[in-house]
């Protein structure tokens, strides 16, 4: 009788150690995800970039884990998951918040711009613009520089005489939103022969082996120089101003009001010219994008 009774209580011990132990195995799972938050961005290089980049300053300024989401897509999945909670932080640019997001018309003073987007977000869709990041990725028209020189051509209005006769290569996401190729045709009074859209990545190689006669480019690409390719001058202002800045959720911010101060550290040091060369390094060189993110940061004094 002893015996079973021993027995029993050995049962009921273990048990109750059992119970308190998936308790404390969920409070931690618990709390796991509470300090962990998702980080995300569209798919080409600079973006991914950014995502290494937010994400190594977070995890060496607090206890914050990271879920690193590079390469969702486009603007309207990257929002979406934004503004779905999918997605605590990203970066993006007043001319694709103000046109593509808000179907604002285009604004080309740059502050004006930014004040925009940093209100209408946080009223409709409780979203933070953090500080401007200090570079300013508007699209680009290019050529190759010796087929530019060649023909006389300087401006984008230039491409008016040879339109006809030319092929365009731009992201799909290009090609269907309406500061893309539609308004562009619009602007500047002309059509190319053939347009067609592709992959980011392949946009660059297209061009450089005279696949397609002209181009759109993102400004700060580090492959307009390393594959000599002209910019040309945008001679009627189409593009809006497209100055990057981190987007942060307002619940996120709530939460994690120290981020505020921390991301806002960045501002105002990637210029055009830095950014360029961290996406060469990406691009031409083949380093790894979280390398180079890291080595940014330590370089600049950021982190450790």
């Amino acid at each position: 009788m002893k015996l079973v009774k021993i027995k029993k209580f050995l049962l009921i011990s273990i048990a109750f150690i059992f119970l308190i132990s998936v308790t404390a195995c969920g409070s931690n799972t618990a709390n796991s995800e509470e300090k962990t938050i998702a980080v995300g961005g569209k798919e080409f290089t600079e973006q991914d970039i950014m995502v290494h980049l937010v994400s190594e300053l977070i995890e060496a300024k607090t206890d914050l884990t990271v879920n690193r989401k590079p390469f969702l897509g486009g603007t309207n999945i990257v929002f979406t998951a934004l503004q779905s909670g999918d997605l605590d932080i990203s970066v993006d640019y007043t001319g694709t918040g103000l046109v593509s997001i808000l179907d604002e018309e285009v604004v080309n003073n740059a502050d004006e711009a930014y004040r925009i987007v940093k209100e209408r977000y946080d009223e409709e869709f409780g979203i933070t613009w953090l500080e401007p990041l200090g570079f300013n990725n508007t699209y680009a028209i290019v050529m190759r520089a010796d087929m530019a020189e060649e023909l006389g051509i300087e401006k984008i209005s230039d491409l008016e005489e040879y339109a006809a006769e030319f092929s365009f290569a731009a992201t799909q996401e290009f090609m269907e939103r309406d500061d893309g190729y539609s308004g562009m045709k619009e602007a500047y009074g002309f059509e190319f022969k053939e347009a067609k859209g592709m992959d980011p990545g392949l946009l660059y190689t297209a061009i450089n082996e005279k696949q397609v006669d002209v181009s759109v480019a993102f400004a700060t690409d580090g492959r307009i120089p390393a594959f000599n390719l002209k910019i040309l001058e945008d001679d009627k202002n189409y593009f809006p101003p497209y100055d990057a800045a981190i987007l942060i959720r307002n619940d996120t911010l709530e939460k994690y009001p120290e981020l505020e101060e921390i991301l806002n550290s960045l501002a105002g040091l990637l210029t055009d010219e830095e950014m360029a060369k961290l996406n060469a390094k990406v691009d031409i060189e083949q380093q790894d994008s979280k390398e180079v993110a890291r080595d940014w940061l330590v370089e600049n004094g950021l982190i450790d």
